[in-house]
Parts: structure tokens; C-alpha cells; sequence
């Protein structure tokens, strides 16, 4: 069964929860470069992709997908907290009774304040360097935030929920392999998968918007644009997240959590 992961899940979360205890600033810093590795997947995808938008070529959409799987190595590797993936440890991690739902709610604005505050820092350096000034290399970019922004908003909360699903499966499914190569395999083909699908990310979305807002925009491109998707959005990654993933992995292991503790 799953028991050995959702151990792990346990762990982590309140390792999380300990950082957060000890030095608030502390925490808040890790979900501040969590959403700027998120941001240099941002880059990469859009600016490889760009080359074949700029081309009507089909495989746009696929190229940009295959290389923001550079994001996850990095969040995975290099540290940070994402809100997303909070959603799923500190659910579960509460439902066990080792966390108070205090603690969560407080960990989830912590790590999502600090998401926005690096997709704004991400942005501002991105803007300095001047590399997607030329509308020939930002137009992909600015052509999928706008229809970000102006997606139907049940559309975007279903898409919210299946992206933070599969966004969870991504980093929960590796615990169970032992080799990295295999943990790298299983996470980047999963983001693929999220980001080929369609589906919506909040934070990889605040990067997004943060990027194209400080480039020369349509006015299609709008703050309260960013504020239109990132409600629905958000909310959907915190009911796939909370709810598929944390309830749901709870729910089915709990008679075996149950056998252990009689035994």
C-alpha cells in the first residue's frame, strides 16, 4: 500500500511546519524561491516554445511543455515550499491529527504569500535583463496569458483541480522509487502531462502574468485579468490537492494506519 509514502508526506509536513515555527521569514523565503524556480520554467518553456509559435508550428505547445519539467527538478532539488503542493501534506497531515487545521491555514497563506512575492521578484529580474522585450520572442508568452485571462471561470477551477491532482501524484508517486533517475522520469512526465493537458497551476500562472505584465502588453492583458484567474484557479488546486490527494489517500489507508496502531 501507500503507507510508506503517506509517512514520508507526514514527515515532510512537519518539517515544514517546524521551519515555519522556528523563523517565520525563514519559510516565507523558501516559497519565495520555490516560485522563482517556477519562473525560470516559465522562461525556458516560453522562450523554447517561442521559436516554434513564431513558426505556426504545432509542436509549440509540446516543446514548452517537455521543458518546463526544468522547474519541478529544481523546486525538488533546490528547495522551496509551493503552496500547491501544501495543499496535499498538510491536509493529510492534519486529517492523521499530528497538525492543527490553525497550523495548516496558517502554513498555506505563508507559502502562497510567498509564491506571489517571487513570481513579482522573478518578474522584475526577468524585466532587467531585457531578454523578452522583442515582441518576437514574447509574443507565445503573451499569447497564453491572455487566454488565461479570459478562459470561462468554471472551466478554469475544473482545470485548477485536475492540474494540482496530477501536480501532487508528481512529487507523491516518486517517494516509492529509489533511484533518481526514476523520481526524475516519474516528476518531469507528470508535469508534462499537466502542462500539455491544459490544466491551470496557480503559481506557475502568477509567473506568468507577473512576466507578461511587466513586458510591453496588450490591454487584454490586465491586472484584474490576473485577478479573474488566479480566484478560481487557486481554489481548484486546493480542492485537487486537499481533497483528491490529502482526504482521499487518508481515507483509503486509514484502516491500515488503524491495524498498526492495535497491533
Amino acid at each position: 500500500m501507500e503507507t510508506h509514502s503517506l509517512s514520508q508526506v507526514e514527515t515532510l509536513a512537519l518539517k515544514k511546519q517546524k521551519v515555519f515555527q522556528t523563523n517565520k521569514v525563514h519559510y516565507i523565503l523558501r516559497a519565495v524561491l520555490a516560485s522563482m524556480f517556477i519562473g525560470f520554467g516559465v522562461i525556458v518553456a516560453f522562450k523554447s516554445g517561442g521559436y516554434f509559435y513564431n513558426e505556426h508550428s504545432p509542436v509549440a505547445y509540446l516543446v514548452a511543455a517537455f521543458t518546463f519539467g526544468s522547474a519541478i527538478i529544481l523546486i525538488a532539488y533546490g528547495g522551496g515550499d509551493l503552496y500547491t503542493g501544501n495543499t496535499f501534506y498538510f491536509t493529510y497531515t492534519a486529517l492523521r491529527k499530528k497538525m492543527s487545521w490553525s497550523s495548516v491555514m496558517k502554513l498555506w497563506t505563508a507559502s502562497y504569500v510567498g509564491n506571489i512575492l517571487g513570481a513579482i521578484a522573478f518578474a522584475f529580474l526577468i524585466y532587467t535583463t531585457g531578454l523578452f522585450r522583442d515582441s518576437s520572442v514574447n509574443g507565445f508568452l503573451l499569447s497564453v496569458a491572455e487566454k488565461k485571462m479570459h478562459t470561462p471561470i468554471s472551466e478554469l477551477f475544473f482545470r485548477g483541480i485536475l492540474c494540482n491532482w496530477l501536480v501532487c501524484l508528481a512529487f507523491f508517486i516518486p517517494m516509492n522509487l529509489k533511484e533518481d533517475s526514476a523520481k526524475l522520469f516519474v516528476k518531469v512526465l507528470f508535469v508534462f502531462c499537466f502542462f500539455i493537458s491544459g490544466y491551470e497551476h496557480s503559481i506557475a500562472n502568477m509567473c506568468t502574468f507577473a512576466i507578461a505584465l511587466v513586458l510591453d502588453h496588450p490591454e487584454t492583458i490586465s491586472f484584474s485579468g490576473v485577478i479573474y484567474n488566479l480566484i478560481p484557479v487557486t481554489i481548484g488546486n486546493l480542492i485537487g490537492g486537499s481533497i483528491l490527494m490529502g482526504w482521499m489517500y487518508y481515507y483509503v489507508n486509514k484502516p491500515y494506519f488503524e491495524d498498526d496502531a492495535s497491533s
